[in-house]
């Protein structure tokens, strides 16, 4: 039974690894995923970190063979998550398995909701120029607070701020999101790693299918351009909308 959970895990990763790199919430399939198959809360919070960073480590690599790169603007963005970011995954270490379960299916039906009802992402060419927009700084806290806490549809708020604040193309948001996600990820999984918090058979083979998935999702994202991201959305919400429906 145990192999097939494992299976199960890998595939399920390469879909969320090309759901994550090119939209976001992918999480939203694997923490029920993990708690269906037995885990905790925290443990199953813990776990999908693994995969996370595995699938970034890929994501930042595939975006970089392709040469799409900034790691100079990257890495800045990123320090302004860790605040936020480890204030969240210990927040995350410490609440009840119960009162997990039911924040994750609120925010999940909040994301949908948002989702649905938000402004398109608008077509054609972004400005290239990098925009200064103060109101980064405590949306990058913010996002990294949540993100910390429970990950699930963070990339739709990095694309969210990266896309509005800064003005960038969907391309360089994505190649900035995976970076952002990667280093942000690394306290998460030090304090989930150290609280006892992390299956390592189950987030390895999570990891495994992640990291393939993200690969070929980064390269998907430079080749088919912004139109391929936004039906990637598009996709990613309609999944996690029917997964509202099996889980209430």
């Amino acid at each position: 039974m145990e192999y097939w959970n494992l299976l199960l895990l890998f595939g399920l990763g390469i879909v969320v690894g090309f759901i994550n790199v090119n939209a976001g919430g992918g999480s939203s399939l694997t923490l029920p995923m993990l708690i269906f198959l037995g885990l905790d809360g925290a443990l199953a919070n813990g776990t999908n970190r693994v995969a996370i960073f595995v699938q970034n480590i890929f994501a930042v690599a595939s975006f970089r063979k392709r040469e799409f790169h900034e790691f100079q603007l990257s890495g800045k963005l990123s320090l302004l998550t860790l605040p936020g970011v480890i204030i969240g995954a210990i927040l995350a270490t410490k609440i009840s398995g119960v009162l997990f379960e039911r924040i994750l299916g609120v925010v999940l039906i909040f994301i949908v909701i948002s989702m649905f009802f938000s402004r398109n992402y608008a077509k054609g060419n972004r400005d290239q120029e990098k925009h200064t927009n103060w109101l980064i700084y405590p949306a990058l806290f913010g996002i990294g607070f949540y993100g910390g806490f429970l990950q699930v549809g963070v990339g739709f708020l990095f694309m969210a701020a990266l896309y509005h604040l800064l003005k960038l193309d969907l391309i360089r948001v994505n190649m900035h999101k995976v970076f952002i996600i990667l280093i942000y990820t690394v306290p998460a999984i030090v304090i989930f790693l150290v609280t006892g918090n992390i299956n390592w058979k189950f987030g390895l083979s999570l990891a495994a299918g992640s990291g393939i998935g993200a690969w070929f999702g980064a390269r998907a994202s430079v080749k088919g351009g912004e139109k391929l991201i936004r039906t990637v959305l598009a996709i990613a919400i309609l999944v996690m909308a029917f997964k509202l429906f099996n889980l209430f």
